[in-house]
């Protein structure tokens, strides 16, 4: 594409493949579309429900299809997961230490979530989730950081350790039977402050990745 002078390069054409470059924030354009060479990138997407967090999806579509070929084939990874049936943020790096950070129960990133309940929740079922319930193949107990009733049917969930199916599980063991799940938050980074429609995406500047740790 260079020799055929289709890639235009730090704002000018180039058509010498020989031509070196810092790349680190180098601007390249192909057919109309910039983008900007970083080490690492960091993506934010509003999960619809229906699709799977699977370069390999068993019964779905893929979170993948919704990323540009370019993102899709450095390697880029959902950090933490969230079901086909479930929606919200989701985030995606090709940053190993970052989705570790982020993802790992013991970093403690916090995430909410609103979560749909087939009957209304009760005090006690609110009560059972602060004070903390014992999930299956656990030591001990997990309680939630926050949790208030949301609506009639619903509550808003938050918590800092992330482990599989965790919302569901804690629900279930409190006495309520969880019908559906959205995650608002991770950290101080808002879903509705990103104003992503579903299946959009949007790359996380530093100011958005600083705010995964503001809580």
């Amino acid at each position: 594409m260079v020799r055929e002078g289709a890639a235009k390069i730090a704002g000018r054409i180039e058509t010498d493949e020989r031509l070196e470059f810092e790349p680190d924030g180098l601007q390249v354009e192909i057919d109309g579309v910039v983008w900007i060479c970083r080490a690492h990138v960091y993506l934010a997407m509003h999960k619809p429900t229906g699709c799977e967090c699977s370069r390999n999806p068993s019964h779905h579509s893929s979170v993948f299809e919704l990323l540009p070929t370019p993102l899709v084939t450095r390697g880029v990874q959902p950090v933490g997961r969230l079901d086909q049936d479930s929606s919200g943020l989701l985030l995606m790096s090709d940053d190993g230490a970052f989705n570790h950070e982020v993802s790992s129960p013991n970093r403690h990133v916090s995430k909410t979530y609103l979560a749909a309940t087939r009957s209304p929740p009760t005090p006690e079922v609110v009560a059972r989730l602060l004070s903390g319930v014992r999930l299956r193949g656990d030591k001990e107990p997990l309680a939630a950081m926050r949790c208030e009733v949301a609506g009639t049917h619903g509550l808003e969930i938050e918590i800092d350790q992330g482990k599989y199916h965790q919302v569901k599980r804690m629900l279930a063991a409190a006495g309520a039977e969880c019908v559906g799940l959205h995650r608002t938050a991770i950290g101080g980074l808002l879903l509705e402050r990103l104003g992503l429609e579903p299946a959009q995406w949007c790359e996380l500047g530093d100011a958005e990745l600083a705010l995964l740790r503001d809580r």
